[in-house]
């Protein structure tokens, strides 16, 4: 398949696919870093729970990349309902994005192990930012030259639907520049992920009706 400039095109049923099935590996993997720690022996219940409670860190950084992943996979999933196809760059955005999705068990195990030394601390949130400046640049890029891979009826939409993108990407960026003080707390600032984009795209939306 072509698209209007003779450039190949490829639909988009596969990329999905494979994406999605990446996104659900990298959220299983995550659970690896709670499997993987021994208690040793143990012969009462304090002890099993004082072990647990030895494991917090583990089980934070464990449910906050989840939640995260969950919602880079939400906005890529509201994102790629609007696009009809696929070209060879978008591919490799795409590609790109899932390389630093696949990374984010890793780098929450870090979190997790070492939290006290400042790589440790600031290798997730850089993880996170960059696999959420991929997935904009993703649709911005499907978005190009008129929407030239975007479905016909989400053309007129475009601006204001990729604005969830670069919602994340802003947040992810704050969470970047928090965590060398505050750790894993600084991706307490994705609470506000979901009114920040409901301000842009109103925003957006009042810009439109007032060039209109």
């Amino acid at each position: 398949m072509a698209d209007g400039r003779g450039a190949r095109t490829y639909a988009t049923t596969r990329v999905e696919a494979y994406t999605d099935g990446v996104f659900a590996i990298a959220a299983t993997l995550l659970v690896l870093d709670l499997t993987t720690k021994g208690f040793g022996r143990l012969k009462t219940d304090d002890q099993m729970w004082a072990s647990l409670v030895d494991m917090s860190d583990n089980f934070v950084a464990f449910a906050v990349s989840f939640l995260l992943l969950s919602m880079l996979w939400t906005i890529h999933l509201q994102q790629w309902r609007d696009i009809g196809r696929v070209d060879s760059p978008m591919l490799w955005l795409n590609n790109l994005r899932l390389l630093f999705i696949v990374l984010i068990p890793f780098t929450t195990s870090l979190v997790s192990e070492y939290s006290e030394f400042y790589a440790g601390r600031m290798l997730l949130p850089i993880n996170f930012f960059f696999a959420a400046l991929l997935g904009y640049l993703s649709y911005a890029w499907a978005a190009a030259r008129g929407g030239h891979l975007l479905e016909e009826d989400a053309r007129d939409n475009a601006r204001r639907q990729s604005l969830g993108g670069l919602s994340a990407v802003i947040f992810a960026l704050v969470a970047v520049v928090l965590a060398p003080w505050v750790g894993s707390w600084a991706f307490l600032v994705f609470v506000l992920n979901e009114p920040f984009t409901r301000f842009l795209q109103r925003r957006g939306g009042a810009r439109e009706g007032a060039g209109a």
